[in-house]
C-alpha cells in the first residue's frame, strides 16, 4: 500500500519568479528578447499571418488580413480583452503604429485603420483551425520545437509538452440552432515559459480523449516531428492508444499520471509495496503563507504491468501546511492557525531510469500543471475570457487564439507577469511595436 492515500487533487500553483518592476529594465529585457527571437520567427509575425487564407472576396479588399489580425494582435497585447474593445483600439490607433501594419493611406496620405464592420466579418469567416495551427506553428518555430536525442551521458532534462483542455464557458451557445453546450478546447503547450504550440476545438458529443491523436500529430507534422521530446497530461488521457502513439509513432516520450479511472494499472501500481521504496528526491517551497514538500518514489515497471512503452512507475507525496487566521468561535480576535493536508498521486512513464532521473520525474509531473497556472489561468483572469460575450464560432475560437498568441509573445520575451507587462506596453507604442518585432527601438538600435 502507498504510504499516502492516493487523491484527485491538484498541485498547488508554482510561485512566479520575481521580476524586476521597473519600466526602462523591463523595457530593455523586453527589447533584448525580441531580436534575440525575431530570427527564430521567419517573415516575423506578419509573416504568420501571410501564411493564413484570406476567405475574402479579393475584389474591394482595402486591407490584407495579416494588417488586420497583426492589429488584432497589438490591440491584445495593449491589454484589450474584448472584441469591441480591440475594434475601437484600431479605431484610434495612431499613425505609426497603422504604417507599422502596413494600413492603406487616404487621399491626404494619412494612414486608414480598417472599419470595425471588417475586422468583425473577418472573425466570422475565418478558418479557425487553420489559424490556430497557423500560429502555433509559429510560436513553435520561436520556441526551437524539434525532434532531440536522448542522453547519452546520464539522465538529462528533455523539451517537454503538457496537454490540457479548456472550458470556454463565456462562448456557451444560446438559443436558435445552439446546443447550450460549453466548448472546450484541447491545447499542447511548452513547460517553462508555457507557450501554446497546438488547440483543437473538442466537439460537443464527444470529449478530449478522440481529439488528442489528431493534436499531437498535427503538431509533429509542421514542427518536423517531436521525437524524444516528453508529454505530460492529467489523468484522462491515461490510455493505451495514447501511449501506443506516443512512444511507436510519434517516437517520444510520456509521463501519466495514474487514477481510477484506468482500474487495472492503478490497482497494480498501488499494490507494490512502495512503504519500503525509499525517497529519491524531495523538494521544499515556501511562500504566499504555505509550505509545500513533496517526495518521489521511483520503481522499474514489472514485465507483467501491460501498458505500451511503461519503464517507470513512481509515486509523489505532497505534503502542505497553510497558515490562515481565524476567529473562534464566540470570539471577537484573530489567531493564526496552520492547516495540514498530504496528497498522493500515482504514475508511469516511458522514460528509462538512464533518461530520466526522479527528480527530472518530478519536474516534469510538476511541469504539467503551468497550462493551468500560466496560460488558463491568465486567460480567465487577465483576460476575462469566460467573461466575453463573443459566443459564436468561430469567433470564440479567433478570440482564443489571439490570446494565446499574446501570451505567448510576452513570455517567450522573458515576462512571466502577463498583467504587469500589458500595463507598461499599453503606454509606450514603440515597445509594443518592437515586442512583436515590428519596430527598431531608438535607444537600443534592436
Amino acid at each position: 500500500m502507498a504510504p499516502l492515500r492516493v487523491q484527485s487533487v491538484s498541485p498547488a500553483r508554482s510561485v512566479a519568479p520575481v521580476v524586476s518592476t521597473g519600466t526602462a529594465q523591463a523595457a530593455e529585457v523586453l527589447i533584448e528578447r525580441a531580436a534575440v527571437l525575431a530570427p527564430a520567427g521567419a517573415g516575423g509575425l506578419l509573416g504568420c499571418f501571410a501564411e493564413i487564407d484570406d476567405p475574402r472576396d479579393p475584389r474591394g479588399i482595402r486591407h490584407s488580413l495579416p494588417t488586420i489580425l497583426g492589429l488584432c494582435t497589438a490591440a491584445a497585447t495593449s491589454g484589450q480583452v474584448l472584441l469591441a474593445d480591440i475594434t475601437a483600439w484600431i479605431s484610434a490607433a495612431n499613425q505609426e503604429v497603422l504604417a507599422a501594419f502596413g494600413c492603406r493611406r487616404d487621399a491626404e496620405g494619412r494612414h486608414v485603420p480598417p472599419h470595425p464592420d471588417t475586422v468583425e466579418r473577418v472573425f466570422t469567416l475565418l478558418q479557425a483551425q487553420h489559424l490556430a495551427d497557423g500560429v502555433g506553428a509559429w510560436l513553435a518555430a520561436r520556441a526551437g520545437v524539434s525532434p532531440v536525442a536522448a542522453p547519452t551521458a546520464g539522465p538529462g532534462r528533455l523539451p517537454a509538452i503538457a496537454v490540457d483542455g479548456k472550458a470556454v464557458r463565456g462562448a456557451v451557445g444560446r438559443g436558435g440552432d445552439a446546443d447550450g453546450q460549453v466548448p472546450y478546447l484541447l491545447a499542447a503547450a511548452t513547460h517553462g515559459e508555457s507557450v501554446v504550440l497546438a488547440e483543437r476545438l473538442i466537439g460537443a458529443k464527444t470529449n478530449e480523449v478522440p481529439e488528442f491523436a489528431p493534436l499531437l500529430r498535427g503538431l509533429a507534422e509542421r514542427v518536423g516531428g517531436v521525437g524524444g521530446c516528453v508529454f505530460t497530461m492529467d489523468a484522462a488521457h491515461t490510455v493505451r492508444s495514447h501511449a501506443t502513439l506516443i512512444t511507436s509513432e510519434l517516437f517520444a516520450h510520456y509521463v501519466m499520471i495514474v487514477k481510477q479511472n484506468t482500474k487495472k494499472l492503478y490497482d497494480k501500481i498501488d499494490a507494490l509495496d512502495w512503504a519500503n521504496v525509499p525517497i529519491a528526491h524531495q523538494s521544499i517551497d515556501v511562500g504566499h503563507g504555505r509550505r509545500d514538500k513533496r517526495t518521489i518514489r521511483v520503481l522499474d515497471a514489472s514485465d507483467d504491468l501491460g501498458f505500451p512503452g511503461a519503464a517507470q512507475v513512481f509515486l509523489v507525496e505532497r505534503y502542505t501546511t497553510r497558515t490562515i487566521r481565524k476567529r473562534p468561535n464566540g470570539s471577537r480576535r484573530y489567531k493564526k492557525v496552520q492547516v495540514r493536508s498530504a496528497v498522493a498521486v500515482l504514475g508511469v512513464t516511458s522514460l528509462s531510469a538512464r533518461e530520466a532521473a526522479p527528480e527530472h520525474l518530478a519536474g516534469y509531473v510538476r511541469g504539467q500543471w503551468t497550462i493551468e497556472n500560466k496560460i488558463h489561468w491568465v486567460r480567465d483572469v487577465t483576460f476575462r475570457e469566460d467573461a466575453s460575450q463573443v459566443r459564436k464560432s468561430p469567433r470564440f475560437r479567433v478570440m482564443a487564439t489571439l490570446r494565446n498568441l499574446t501570451i505567448g509573445l510576452l513570455r517567450q520575451a522573458g515576462y512571466t507577469r502577463i498583467a504587469a507587462t500589458i500595463r507598461k506596453i499599453r503606454n509606450d507604442p514603440l515597445l509594443l511595436l518592437t515586442v512583436l518585432g515590428l519596430q527598431q527601438h531608438p535607444e537600443t538600435g534592436l
